[in-house]
């Protein structure tokens, strides 16, 4: 059976992308009930075709404790996707790499609220990095 070109070019950039797998994850985002950029971080993931439960919670930093996230490493929010933890306002190409690659690792995380990054208004002002977390310890994984 021969597939029509749009068909074909559809799933192609569906799975380019990374929101083929997207679809069916459901992620939960734990925030401070007051914070509007993790909302709108939220918006944005369920955009990008995540099922999103967002849960407002006292406080965070029990939260970032048990998700092992490292001193220093802390964002407004912490994600729980697929078995891995996502710290911050990770952009999404990072997410997808994550997903795809499947690296032996805790989680990623973007420290603090950088400018620009989804979810924070304003343009950006500087490089992002994005760290993996495994056992405690950071390292650099990616730059925007």
């Amino acid at each position: 059976m021969k597939l029509p070109l749009t068909t074909l070019i559809t799933t192609g950039l569906l799975l380019t992308t990374g929101i083929a797998h997207a679809e069916a994850m459901e992620a939960r985002l734990y925030k401070d009930p007051n914070c509007g950029c993790c909302v709108e971080y939220a918006r944005l993931m369920e955009e990008h075709g995540y099922q999103v439960e967002s849960i407002d919670v006292a406080n965070l930093g029990q939260v970032k404790q048990q998700a092992g996230i490292p001193y220093g490493e802390g964002a407004c929010h912490t994600i729980e996707l697929d078995g891995y933890v996502i710290e911050g306002h990770v952009p999404f190409a990072a997410i997808d790499r994550l997903l795809e690659e499947r690296p032996h690792v805790d989680g990623i995380g973007l420290a603090g609220m950088p400018i620009g990054t989804p979810g924070m208004p304003g343009p950006k002002t500087e490089d992002w990095v994005v760290k993996t977390f495994n056992d405690g310890d950071a390292s650099p994984w990616m730059t925007f």
